[in-house]
Parts: C-alpha cells; sequence; structure tokens
C-alpha cells in the first residue's frame, strides 16, 4: 500500500494550515503519522517498510503521510526539522509529538496506542 506523500497544498488541506492559524489546529478526521524523509536517508528507508505495513494493520484508523524534506523545504523549516527521519504523531485531539530516527516497530505501535490513542 502506497503511502501518500504530501507538499504545501495538501498538507495545508489535511494536517495543519499554518497560513491561517497560529496555534496548532489539526485538519484531519483521524489520528496521523508524519514522516519527514529524504531519498538519501538510509534510516529513512528502515522506516518506510514498517510505515507501510502499519497502515495495512491500522487501516483507516490511521493516517500515514510522508514529506520529503529535500522537495518541501518550507514544511521542514515550519517544523524545524534537523535530522531525518523526524516523524510527528497527531492524536486527533491535543498537541503533536515528534520522534527523531529510526524507530523500530514496536515502538511505532506503543506511541499509536499511546499518543493517537489506537488499540
Amino acid at each position: 500500500m502506497k503511502l501518500e506523500h504530501l507538499n504545501t497544498e495538501t498538507f495545508k488541506e489535511k494536517v495543519f494550515n499554518y497560513e491561517t492559524n497560529k496555534d496548532w489546529k489539526f485538519e484531519g478526521e483521524r489520528p496521523a503519522i508524519i514522516d519527514f524523509y529524504a531519498d538519501w536517508c538510509q534510516p529513512c528507508k528502515i522506516v518506510a517498510p514498517i510505515l507501510e505495513e502499519l497502515k495495512e494493520e491500522y487501516g483507516d484508523k490511521l493516517d500515514i503521510f510522508k514529506v520529503n524534506t529535500e522537495e518541501q523545504r518550507e514544511l521542514a523549516s515550519i517544523f524545524g526539522i534537523q535530522s531525518i527521519p523526524s516523524l510527528l504523531f497527531i492524536p486527533a485531539e491535543g498537541q503533536p509529538q515528534m520522534a527523531m530516527g529510526a524507530l523500530p516497530k514496536d515502538t511505532f505501535k506503543q506511541a499509536i496506542s499511546d499518543v493517537l490513542l489506537i488499540n
């Protein structure tokens, strides 16, 4: 299952319209994970198939998006992305949380349960 890649326009529609809102306001309908990555990044290549597996397992309970930090520099700078992969966990309500690095699948599942409140 291919994950959806976001650009600034689709990001504003589906995640957060940072041009109209100063404070965090999630535009999505269900919890989401955003993978900030680059094609040359080896740890990003480890995370990619894990995210695809998670999308298959959780299906419609969860959206998983990808943002290429090389192509979408504006989005990367808005979130202050310094290292990749950086993963933004967005609950349906409340503040998002950022995690850095190539997380193992168990850690993703724990965050999905604890931060996104999906079982």
